[in-house]
């Protein structure tokens, strides 16, 4: 089937057409149920349904049944493909004059600015914080903060941490809205932890650090006796210890910036089978 251009530009042109859209680029490759993006936007089913079966008919997004769910993913290709229309017919092949895509390397930095995002920054961010604080100090400012910050952190992040040799005297719940005002450090790299925080939207960051969304499941929410739930915590630091095992290993310095977008998309993939 071939796509008309101007008819997925005109789809996008509505605002919430294109707040659909956008939250499914930030989950991609997730699959994304409709009700999660209904309850994300605040959306009505019917009103979703409609937003959802235009995105379908231009070709952006596709569609899959798991159950008695649909599902909803970004349809990457002709996405892509109509930002190659755009920066090679409209812009005649010279798409420096119209848009940055940042294909210049990493800036050479002594330090990087790394922030981790979840809801209530009571767990999996605080653990990343922890974690990449203790790997790779001496090469990343490591920060974490929540959309919806929970106040106290449960006995259980702080058991875990001092359980893998974390100091907790510093760690405390933060919100989001501590970190882009102008007296703020300017961020290298955002990472959310948590689905609903990249379901979310966040600030435009100045600058436009590097973002990826490596979502785990959250051990807060674990029902069961105290071994379950100390266990389920415990899988929760060791699957973001994997990931930023991988990060700290990325040669940061010799990729431009489409490369390590991809090198930290890629990250999100590792599998759980390396849980420790």
């Amino acid at each position: 089937m071939e796509i008309d251009i101007a008819q997925q530009l005109t789809t996008l042109g509505h605002p919430q057409r294109l707040s659909i859209f956008r939250l499914l680029m930030r989950r991609y490759p997730d699959q994304v149920p409709a009700g999660e993006i209904g309850d994300a936007l605040g959306l009505k089913p019917s009103t979703l349904s409609t937003y959802l079966a235009s995105l379908q008919a231009c070709g952006l997004v596709n569609q899959r049944r798991a159950g008695t769910s649909l599902r909803y993913t970004v349809a990457i290709d002709r996405a892509r493909a109509m930002i190659d229309f755009l920066a090679l017919d409209c812009c005649r092949g010279r798409p420096d004059i119209c848009i940055n895509f940042g294909s210049e390397h990493t800036e050479q930095k002594k330090k990087f600015n790394v922030l981790f995002l979840c809801t209530r920054n009571s767990a999996r961010s605080i653990f990343a914080e922890s974690i990449l604080t203790k790997l790779a100090s001496d090469r990343f400012n490591v920060y974490s903060a929540g959309t919806q910050p929970s106040g106290d952190l449960p006995s259980e992040t702080i058991q875990t941490l001092v359980h893998n040799g974390h100091s907790v005297a510093n760690h405390r719940s933060k919100s989001l809205a501590e970190f882009p005002d102008n007296d703020a450090p300017v961020m290298d790299f955002v990472f959310t932890v948590c689905d609903k925080a990249a379901n979310e939207e966040c600030p435009v960051w100045e600058g436009q650090p590097i973002s990826a969304h490596w979502g785990i499941p959250d051990p807060v929410h674990t029902d069961g006796t105290d071994a379950e739930k100390t266990l389920a915590f415990q899988t929760a630091y060791n699957r973001i210890l994997n990931r930023l095992r991988a990060f700290t290993q990325l040669p940061l310095a010799s990729f431009d910036r489409i490369s390590l977008q991809n090198a930290v998309d890629r990250i999100a993939d590792i599998s759980t089978d390396k849980d420790e």
